[in-house]
């Protein structure tokens, strides 16, 4: 975790000294509930530890003290040449709104807490991707009007969702980018809590969509079953390009969604072959998510897809020296 980045914790004056921002960075990245036995998907205790886990793994970070390094001239063409900053500050405008409506829509007390904090960090990502393109002079599109969902439980799923398919690949480009030294150290530790609080709001997730599919009614289940595969089908048609123009709510958007899956040219100089990039993925991702109680659920599906998908891909020929 960057030096640069103040910590406080809730109600209290800063606490400074790298140990208070190791400790801080060591606590988001390792938790184990203290309950005995099997968190069996849909009991109480398996909620008390997702919710738990959550919260505990709480990294206090404050955008506003991050010292954002000089950069020079050839490093900030390559970042604002990037094609992502409209929809990273939007998308997370919109999670934001989207976890806080289905926050505020439950009577659970753990459950509205705990995503209701994660609505809270998805602010803070904005925040530090709006601190970001100031510092550096990134021209954004205008914000439009972020708006209530109407369907909560659905805007959630699908931000949900979303966040699963895209933060799996961000964990491989993130790792790339830092590999290749195409971005400066200091500004590849900036963001390493951010990428890891998104392991922690997929985990999260993966635990909800567990405990909710096992606690509903029974007669409610083919439904809800629906409506996953409804959000993996929007999902999947939005990836490849073909509802470009349309977002959860129905709203027209401009922006690029494929960025994650095409974004390997822009961290790196070398060539990869997509076949390397997809184990880098899988590595990155069971690297970030390894201190966390094994108990708990993993989000699998992009997993299992690549690791079906790489059967079938050729293993790139040795590269000379």
């Amino acid at each position: 975790m960057s030096q640069s980045i103040g910590v406080t914790w809730p109600d209290s004056p800063p606490l400074p000294g790298n140990a208070i921002i190791e400790a801080a960075d060591h606590r988001a990245r390792h938790w184990h509930s203290q309950h005995q036995g099997r968190l069996r998907p849909g009991s109480a205790s398996h909620k008390h530890a997702m919710c738990t886990m959550f919260h505990e793994t709480f990294n206090p970070y404050k955008p506003s003290v991050i010292d954002w390094p000089a950069l020079d001239d050839e490093t900030l063409a390559r970042i604002t040449a990037l094609p992502i900053w409209d929809i990273a500050v939007q998308t997370e405008g919109k999670a934001r709104l989207r976890m806080k409506a289905y926050a505020d829509s439950l009577k659970d007390p753990e459950l509205h807490e705990a995503i209701g904090l994660n609505a809270w960090e998805e602010n803070r990502h904005k925040e530090v991707l709006s601190r970001m393109v100031g510092r550096y002079g990134i021209k954004l599109a205008p914000e439009p009007e972020y708006k209530a969902p109407r369907d909560a439980e659905w805007a959630y799923m699908v931000t949900g969702y979303s966040e699963c398919i895209d933060s799996f690949f961000a964990f491989g480009l993130f790792e790339m980018a830092r590999r290749s030294g195409f971005f400066p150290e200091e500004l590849i530790e900036t963001f390493e809590p951010v990428m890891q609080e998104e392991c922690r709001h997929i985990l999260l997730f993966a635990n909800w969509v567990a405990w909710h599919r096992r606690t509903m009614p029974v007669w409610k289940r083919p439904i809800f079953e629906l409506r996953v595969a409804a959000v993996w089908v929007f999902l999947g048609w939005e990836r490849i390009g073909l509802a470009r123009g349309m977002d959860a709510d129905g709203e027209e958007v401009v922006q690029d969604n494929n960025f994650t899956v095409n974004g390997a040219k822009s961290v790196t100089d070398e060539e990869i072959s997509v076949r390397e990039l997809m184990g880098l993925c899988l590595q990155e991702n069971d690297r970030r998510f390894a201190g966390y109680d094994s108990r708990l659920l993993r989000p699998t599906t992009m997993p299992n897809l690549v690791r079906f998908a790489r059967r079938f891909m050729r293993k790139p020929k040795a590269r000379a020296a």
